[in-house]
């Protein structure tokens, strides 16, 4: 600092005592100032009883007048409101949200079309499963045969879709080296590795006719059958997790749309898997085989129909996403598909050309339904309102004012 200059402490002291006699210039007096009332300036630079602590050790002071700190605003703008109705007061009003530029909150999953794929045919795996049990308690050979041929073929593609969103065949390996409860991930790992052998042994055990009844190829003929029978149940054991855990695998992230449905998911990947078997059974079997795939028809349609309809409706908000752009279109047509497939089964009971199309039908809203709920849930984590109002609604609904306890109602009698 130059020896010329004087310190920075006089020259604030200085300034400070010349604001003290004189007030800074207001509007409509430019240049040069006007003594405000009192000898000791404003509250803000004043030095005494009362600086910045009360109206009234203000005005003891000499203060200037300022807006009392008690006095509600002209606009209602306070916060922490008490038993009294009192409340802080706000210099702004309360901010408008608004996010960094635009850019999301959450990052949205990186997941693509694929593990939308590997829903429906997870899904389609496990309803088969069940159709082919049906078949082979009920003694119907058509369907037990859809049903675990199209089991196979469904857990093979739910194989693919889920190495290739992975990247890499040995990250699935490596999955298996930890069972983990409490991860979704993990345990559906576990129970894919289950049902894929099962499913096979009892798709295989249907070729057990073609085989020769000599030899290598009798022995395999005569033991196939009862191993696959094995087989297919306890692939229709698991059956239900795998329909279902992709439903958790969803609701356990941080996506606002999946996480807050985690009640209904399951019941509508439940119902999905369901109606998915009954359409393979409708297609592939005559009709004087497909009774258990009309009632599995049946009540896959309600299930899934009822959950599609508390995920559109219950959410408030984070429902919007479900109800419009490309989730909303295809949640509608699956809707719509579905209503005509039960009504196309349970009408036609001797039309194998009728029941082949309700099949196809409900098939096909399967596939809508897996879809949209996928792409609601990308679309919520896109969106930061989503993420941010639904968290201000919970903040607010935390800080309500406890009852007074000296008001009505109070004490041990209500009085």
């Amino acid at each position: 600092m130059s020896p010329d200059r004087a310190p920075v402490g006089g020259l604030f002291r200085r300034f400070r005592e010349r604001l003290a006699v004189a007030g800074p210039a207001r509007p409509g007096q430019p240049g040069g100032h006007t003594p405000k009332a009192g000898t000791n300036g404003s509250r803000a630079t004043g030095a005494g009883e009362g600086v910045a602590r009360t109206d009234g050790g203000a005005a003891r002071a000499g203060l200037a007048p300022v807006p009392s700190r008690d006095a509600a605003p002209a606009d209602g703008w306070t916060v922490g409101r008490g038993r009294g109705g009192r409340g802080e007061q706000l210099a702004v009003p309360p901010a408008e949200f608004t996010s960094y530029y635009g850019r999301p909150i959450l990052k949205p999953p990186v997941w693509k079309w694929d593990i939308a794929a590997y829903l429906f045919t997870g899904g389609l795996a496990a309803g088969s499963s069940l159709l082919a049990a049906g078949g082979q308690l009920t003694d119907r050979p058509a369907l037990r045969r859809a049903g675990r041929v199209t089991a196979l073929a469904a857990v093979s593609a739910s194989a693919y879709f889920l190495i290739h969103d992975l990247g890499r065949p040995s990250r699935f390996h490596h999955m298996l080296r930890v069972a983990k409860p409490t991860s979704p991930m993990s345990m559906g790992t576990w129970i894919l590795t289950a049902f894929g052998p099962a499913a096979g042994i009892a798709a295989v055990a249907e070729a057990a006719p073609r085989l020769p009844e000599r030899g290598l190829f009798g022995l395999a003929r005569r033991v196939l059958p009862p191993v696959g029978q094995a087989a297919g149940l306890a692939a229709a054991a698991t059956a239900p997790a795998l329909a279902t855990y992709t439903a958790v695998l969803l609701a356990d992230t941080a996506v606002p749309s999946w996480h807050e449905a985690y009640p209904e998911l399951p019941m509508v990947f439940a119902g999905s898997a369901l109606a998915s078997g009954a359409g393979v059974g409708l297609i592939a079997a005559p009709p004087a085989q497909a009774g258990p795939a009309r009632r599995l028809a049946v009540a896959g349609a309600g299930l899934e129909l009822w959950g599609s309809h508390r995920v559109e409706n219950r959410l408030g908000l984070l429902s919007e996403p479900y109800a419009t752009g490309t989730a909303g279109r295809l949640l509608r047509a699956g809707r719509s598909l579905t209503a005509a497939g039960v009504v196309g089964a349970l009408v036609g009971r001797r039309s194998r050309v009728l029941s082949a199309l309700s099949g196809g039908a409900l098939l096909a809203a399967s596939v809508c339904t897996r879809f949209g709920i996928f792409h609601g849930g990308v679309a919520s984590a896109r969106d930061p309102k989503y993420t941010v109002v639904p968290q201000r609604e919970r903040v607010r609904g935390h800080q309500r004012p406890a009852p007074d306890d000296n008001g009505p109602g109070a004490g041990p009698n209500g009085g």
